[in-house]
């Protein structure tokens, strides 16, 4: 017994040795390949204070709202500055008819880079202004038009200066940005019909869905900007983008995360809300999400200002458009 034990202690401690051998070799390994630098994270070219002047100067035309000369105004020049930058550019526009029977004269439009290809996405934001400030605290501002610096105007100039951006790059894949018009015209809050439906909203992006610029249009996927130029601004991952299209969300959120943006691409689900990408995801079929300032510590799930008079250029921050404008232009870049 003491003679089994004395000879079994002597294996027994061997085995350990050896074993600890092996493990030591592993970790050294393992250690070895896990402190391999990781190649730099490439950061994109994206002005911040050229996207600013572009939201800016939508501003200062004056409330973007269907059938004003401040709307047919900023048309005009939206689509001065995407020829710039854009050879193929397409206008389309009509009439749209609006909750309360209004018909507003609509203008969308669409700049493609790299026409010819189908390895394509699209990025797309509304361009109109809200007609009435209705959740103002202030009822008497309740049939004022707002600015919609931050809603609506931010992701314009962000598209804007992507597309300058593009024009310098030459992008290899196709990339459509297309400005959707009568999107904010949808009922107000304190004259809410009985029967409302959420057709009333988006009507540009339903026109287009129903009848796009090009035969037969095919994109991978599309990314929609609403709301992307408030300071601290916090995108959760909004409901019907995880619906209809998780792996872009995830993707493009990822991205954001890489490039250091964790404070603003948050890995938390939002509520779902109900914008362009909609009558895009469900007409078009083409999988679509929506980068969009979502707050759950504010009264209305949104930024403060939403469809407010305070949503002026003084909402807008640069940091914050930088932020979102870097992220799209390296998804693109990490597409090619």
């Amino acid at each position: 017994m003491n003679f089994r034990q004395y000879i079994f202690i002597p294996l027994f401690l061997l085995l350990i040795a050896s074993s600890c051998n092996m493990f030591n070799q592993k970790k050294t390994t393992s250690e070895s390949e896990e402190k391999k630098p990781e190649a730099p994270v490439t950061i994109p070219s994206f002005n911040a204070d050229s996207a600013y002047q572009y939201v800016k100067k939508q501003v200062d035309f004056g409330p973007r709202v269907c059938n004003t000369k401040a709307h047919e105004k900023c048309g005009d020049f939206l689509e001065k500055k995407l020829r710039e930058f854009c050879p193929n550019v397409i206008v389309q526009k009509g009439q749209v008819k609006a909750y309360n029977g209004t018909m507003l004269n609509f203008k969308n439009y669409v700049a493609s880079f790299n026409p010819e290809t189908n390895n394509r996405i699209f990025l797309c934001s509304h361009w109109d202004s809200r007609p009435w400030a209705d959740h103002d605290p202030d009822p008497a501002k309740h049939n004022t038009p707002i600015d919609g610096a931050n809603d609506g105007a931010s992701g314009v100039g962000i598209l804007l200066e992507v597309a300058r951006q593009l024009s310098i790059s030459k992008p290899l894949i196709g990339v459509d940005i297309i400005f959707l018009d009568a999107e904010d015209y949808g009922p107000p809050e304190d004259k809410k019909q009985e029967e409302e439906t959420t057709d009333w909203w988006a009507l540009g992006a339903q026109y287009w869905a129903k009848n796009p610029h090009k035969a037969n249009y095919f994109a991978k996927y599309g990314i929609l900007l609403d709301m992307v130029g408030a300071p601290n601004a916090t995108f959760l991952q909004e409901g019907f983008s995880m619906n209809y299209a998780p792996a872009v969300v995830k993707s493009v959120w990822s991205t954001g995360l890489k490039l250091g943006y964790s404070d603003y691409f948050i890995f938390e689900e939002g509520g779902t809300i109900t914008d362009d990408h909609v009558p895009i995801n469900k007409i078009l079929s083409i999988p679509t999400i929506d980068i969009i300032h979502l707050d759950r510590n504010s009264k209305t799930g949104f930024y403060p200002y939403w469809h407010t008079t305070k949503d002026d250029i003084n909402s807008i921050d640069r940091t914050t458009l930088k932020v979102v404008g870097t992220t799209l232009l390296k998804v693109i870049e990490t597409e090619q």
